[in-house]
């Protein structure tokens, strides 16, 4: 049995997997975003946040959401979806009752969700961690 924690390269890739099984509707916007996984998050994350513990943080949007996205901004960078990898593996150890995908789906539609401005509604209907 391999007992191996997960690697960032593994967690991105679980994260593209959920990306891939959006609504087409939404699927070609959340190409433009880029996905990005740390061990945590940074402190001037956490400072912006308010925040001191980085286990608190399994993920961040980082950008302008769609909602409030205008011809006139002037992008200083891409939209970012950060997952960080260890505030994920100490939630899914410490839950005992998910898998990692589904952890990482769940961050991942969340996440996405702050982009694309969804309703409760939309997220339910991608992400049924709610069920």
């Amino acid at each position: 049995m391999d007992f191996t924690a997960p690697t960032c390269d593994e967690i991105e890739e679980l994260a593209r997997e959920t990306v891939a099984q959006f609504p087409d509707v939404f699927r070609a916007a959340a190409k433009a975003v880029a996905i990005r996984v740390a061990e945590f998050p940074d402190a001037e994350m956490l400072a912006g946040l308010e925040m001191d513990d980085p286990f608190e943080l399994t993920g961040l949007y980082d950008g302008i959401p769609l909602t409030q996205k205008s011809s006139f901004d002037q992008p200083e960078g891409p939209d970012v979806v950060w997952l960080f990898r260890r505030p994920i593996l100490d939630e899914w150890a410490g839950r005992g009752d998910v898998t990692l995908a589904d952890l990482v789906s769940h961050v991942t539609v969340h996440e996405f969700a702050h982009h694309f401005g969804w309703s409760d509604a939309d997220i339910a209907a991608i992400d049924r961690w709610w069920e």
